[in-house]
């Protein structure tokens, strides 16, 4: 595995994640952000935060599958929801622990969270971005 995740000395823990991810392979991989569009291209979960989030990782799951990768070479995650405040958390959460739930996702790297005013179209609710490394 090219991937190890550390909370060194001196940060904070975090639950959710790792503050850092220490990379030794020698293929970056970078996946465009994905939204919760189906293989058949319609959104999934209009107007479901927690159904989005879990389409987004179920489609950076297929993308990483795709190049002979899984979420154990995940480097770094984005996240960009739209119109972000912090009583989304839970519906964030959610669909996260769902997806993590079915795809057995173990690790949990160095993540970042970011509102923003909108995405590529107005039924999109969440974005997901993500860097690994393979060997």
């Amino acid at each position: 595995m090219a991937i190890t995740l550390v909370n060194p000395n001196g940060l904070p823990v975090i639950d959710a994640y790792r503050q850092v991810s220490v990379a030794t392979g020698s293929k970056l991989v970078f996946i465009a952000g994905q939204v919760a569009w189906g293989p058949d291209g319609v959104t999934v979960g209009e107007g479901d935060l927690a159904a989005q989030v879990e389409q987004c990782y179920h489609n950076v799951g297929a993308a990483l599958a795709g190049v002979g990768g899984s979420f154990d070479d995940v480097a770094k995650v984005t996240v960009y929801v739209v119109d972000w405040t912090p009583d989304k958390m839970p519906s964030l959460m959610e669909g996260l622990g769902r997806a993590v739930a079915k795809q057995g996702i173990t690790g949990a790297p160095p993540a970042s969270l970011i509102g923003v005013a909108a995405l590529d179209v107005p039924e999109h609710l969440v974005e997901v971005e993500v860097t690994a490394v393979l060997d």
